[in-house]
């Protein structure tokens, strides 16, 4: 079974509206999770400070463990999940402009999608006359065969 995200994850929350957040909460250390606008299925881990976003990438192995993008020459560290990854940088001198302190809740339950069925399931589904509609293609959708 999949972990529960954290009450600090917000899910597709804009860059502004994070900052708006974290600015309404006005405490060095606010901090939340939000995911990527860029890179998808990266997430961002934001931090704030003195009036100051930092922004820092979370991204998840093939592996399913959870790690901050570094600069080059740092050694990254991974976490089994991001709950582990949070307690790491509550501790001070971990690398971020300024440790964990304030974690600010989503106020609402994200909406988590059911997985998808297994391959074996999705050809054992019924299919319906009108998802193929084979009659009514123009012959410029189709590729002549020719034998070798």
């Amino acid at each position: 079974m999949a972990e529960a995200p954290p009450g600090c994850y917000h899910g597709a929350l804009s860059k502004t509206e994070c900052e708006d957040l974290l600015g309404k909460k006005n405490k060095d250390g606010a901090y939340l999770i939000r995911d990527s606008e860029t890179i998808q299925g990266a997430m961002c881990l934001c931090v704030y400070k003195r009036k100051v976003v930092y922004t820092y990438r979370l991204l998840k192995t093939h592996t399913g463990q959870y790690t901050l993008m570094t600069a080059g020459g740092v050694t990254e560290t991974f976490f089994k999940t991001l709950d582990e990854l949070i307690r790491h940088f509550k501790r001070r001198n971990q690398g971020l402009a300024i440790h964990l302190r304030h974690s600010v809740k989503r106020k609402t339950a994200l909406l988590i999608h059911p997985p998808d069925p297994p391959a074996a399931q999705i050809q054992q589904m019924p299919l319906h006359e009108e998802d193929h509609d084979y009659e009514n293609v123009p012959d410029a959708d189709y590729v002549e065969v020719l034998p070798p």
